[in-house]
């Protein structure tokens, strides 16, 4: 039952035939888990919470940086350095006192998911890369919870509603997850910081949908929003019967490695060097250090070394050394792994990966190299 500031908040909510007090009250019993609190989980959030979603779970063990600010609505700049469920919480329950928020700080893994997900009534899903996406999508399906994604790239994003009755699966529009190398993400190719905004808030509505019963929600279908052109497409995706998660015969009964599953053999070649490992490395070890960022990049902030932005390194590969053993660095120490391979299939035959890039570096070893 609603109670009369209850009444009084919400009274907009109630105004509306399609939701009145039985709606509110849905969403007031309702119990949404939201993967993620940064770009996309920022704004899903605040507007569930103002909405009178009863209890928000919040599932991150990320702390904020800087360079969150420019997207991530829920923190400010007294945020940085500090657990983002933590500042999140109180952000959220500065907006709604009435609300429950539970808190996991901690990883979503193959052993917790279904445990932590089951627990729910509906799934947000603002990850951001593929393995988290496979397993949200199997331990959801698995759980009989159902889940909206969203994802992000540049100036554009898209959202849909995965996992309920007689709709497709995350499965049935990613039956493979696509080649490590070729995957794009915010970190390195960078994001328009409202697009998150858009995505996260079609997100919300899409929640508020479901919960309530009203509406068409985005099930069996992808929305796509391009920024730039202030374009929606929306695309038609059936359930394939021969998914191995929700079509006729379903296979997979467990959950299984899924940053293996999503980055396979391939991309865990070895040669990898923490920038701990790296920081003794690079005074004891003669080598090459070979950037593979962009120009821009390099100025921003660099450890010296040969700078070969990685689309010209094919072309340029007579200009590294062959007489010392290769350490490929870039932001994050994706571009650094596919200059690896591109080293080691033209013959290099000692070529190491700083994982983790010049951000870990700058966090772990040395503050004062610049972050961006």
């Amino acid at each position: 039952m609603l109670n009369k500031t209850e009444i009084t908040r919400y009274a907009r909510h109630l105004a509306l035939p399609e939701v009145g007090v039985v709606g509110q009250e849905k969403l007031k019993k309702a119990r949404v888990l939201i993967i993620g609190t940064g770009g996309l989980g920022s704004p899903v959030a605040l507007y569930l919470a103002a909405a009178g979603v009863g209890a928000i779970g919040l599932l991150d063990f990320d702390t904020v940086d800087a360079t969150n600010l420019q997207r991530q609505i829920l923190f400010s700049e007294s945020s940085v350095g500090k657990s983002k469920i933590n500042e999140a919480q109180s952000r959220i329950q500065a907006l709604n006192s009435n609300i429950e928020i539970e808190l996991h700080s901690e990883k979503l893994t193959s052993l917790n998911a279904i445990e932590i997900i089951s627990g729910y009534d509906l799934v947000i899903d603002g990850s951001d890369n593929f393995a988290t996406r496979y397993l949200v999508n199997d331990a959801s399906l698995l759980s009989g919870v159902p889940f909206i994604s969203g994802s992000l790239f540049r100036f554009s994003g898209q959202v849909s509603c995965f996992g309920f009755k007689d709709g497709p699966c995350y499965r049935c529009l990613y039956p493979e997850p696509p080649n490590p190398e070729d995957v794009p993400n915010c970190n390195d190719d960078g994001v328009l910081g409202v697009v998150p905004g858009v995505i996260g808030t079609l997100m919300a509505t899409e929640a508020s949908k479901v919960l309530l019963g009203i509406g068409k929600p985005l099930i069996g279908r992808v929305l796509h929003y391009y920024s730039l052109g202030v374009e929606f497409r929306e695309y038609s995706l059936k359930k394939n019967p021969d998914c191995p998660m929700c079509g006729e015969h379903r296979t997979i009964n467990e959950l299984i490695d899924y940053d293996e599953f999503c980055n396979g053999k391939q991309f865990a070649i070895l040669g990898d060097l923490s920038v701990e490992e790296y920081a003794i490395y690079r005074k004891t070890q003669p080598h090459t250090l070979l950037d593979v960022r962009e120009d821009y990049e390099f100025d921003i902030s660099n450890l010296g070394g040969i700078l070969i932005p990685l689309s010209e390194l094919p072309d340029r590969i007579d200009e590294v050394p062959r007489d010392k053993e290769i350490v490929v660095i870039c932001h994050y120490g994706i571009r650094s792994k596919k200059g690896q391979m591109i080293l080691r299939s033209n013959g290099f035959d000692t070529v190491r990966n700083l994982s983790g890039g010049i951000e870990a570096w700058s966090k772990r070893i040395d503050s004062s190299v610049p972050m961006y």
